[in-house]
């Protein structure tokens, strides 16, 4: 029997449409303000809907050849970092999955985790030994720093320890490894987790602007975000030194301003989880151990 619609359900109801466009309304409004004219942002004429509409930002920053450059190399730094990530994780974590009877050295492994992750290297540190190693302006010097997540280990780790046994158990009897265990078992089954720490690693490497400022020196070396972050400090001084420039050029420039070309940034910066997200999301919502032989 139904339940009928009384004044419980509507203010359920009621507080998910209002927290829906508490997010919603302000990515139209930087999706508006992208597609608006510099004099429309400049006077605060945009809502929800573009005012005199205008391509410029976008062209400001897809009409160049360095856009695409470092978006390919956002593209191999997500893809390599990713891989990485994984099977370090993975690796890492079906061992540290194991109680001190099986992996007599656990604990000292896990306080060397636990204090890893709490007491951070720091910023300079990091930088002289990617320097030292010669990593400057190298695509590595992206990827190697941030190997292993220590909070996506942890996390896969947990998801590895709820594993039922009994299908671990069955495996040796059957004659499996600890590899055939780890990747016909705990991987298939461990999905979810993958898939969350996946999205962590995708869009924490694709949003990341600052390492290339520190390791990369030369603009040719940035990948995406760090050269679309750059790109409002060039216009600026593109301005005060424009007497080289033509009048098309000068009128194309000037129809830009920093809040579109910010409000432009960011709607590139979310294109990639817009696209991964519907792939990943049935693995957050399904419970995959269900069927599986219960201790």
């Amino acid at each position: 029997m139904k339940e009928k619609f009384g004044i419980r359900q509507f203010v359920i109801y009621l507080i998910v449409i209002l927290l829906t466009l508490s997010c919603l309304i302000p990515l139209l409004n930087v999706i508006a303000l992208s597609l608006s004219s510099s004099e429309a942002v400049a006077g605060n004429n945009v809502g929800l809907i573009p005012v005199d509409f205008t391509w410029a930002a976008y062209e400001r920053i897809i009409e160049d050849s360095q856009f695409w450059r470092s978006f390919g190399i956002s593209v191999f730094r997500v893809v390599m970092s990713l891989i990485i990530n994984l099977i370090l994780i993975v690796t890492m974590a079906y061992p540290l999955s194991k109680s001190e009877k099986i992996f007599h050295s656990r604990k000292f492994f896990m306080s060397i985790i636990i204090f890893a992750m709490l007491f951070s290297g720091g910023m300079i540190p990091t930088y002289l030994i990617v320097r030292n190693l010669g990593l400057l302006n190298n695509i590595w010097s992206l990827i190697l720093p941030s190997a292993v997540p220590i909070g996506s280990l942890i996390l896969v780790m947990n998801f590895f320890r709820g594993v039922p046994k009994s299908l671990e158990e069955s495996a040796l009897l059957d004659g499996a490894n600890a590899w055939d265990i780890l990747m016909k078992i705990y991987v298939p089954i461990s999905l979810p987790s993958l898939a969350t720490v996946s999205l962590f690693s995708i869009v924490g490497s694709w949003n990341d602007f600052f390492g290339g400022l520190i390791y990369m020196t030369q603009v040719s070396n940035y990948p995406l975000m760090t050269y679309i972050q750059s790109l409002s400090v060039n216009i600026a001084e593109t301005l005060q030194n424009s007497t080289g420039l033509s009048s098309e050029q000068l009128q194309s420039l000037l129809a830009v301003s920093d809040r579109n070309l910010n409000a432009a940034k960011i709607v590139i910066a979310i294109i990639p989880l817009l696209v991964i997200y519907p792939f990943l999301q049935k693995y957050f919502v399904s419970g995959i151990v269900v069927g599986a032989v219960k201790e």
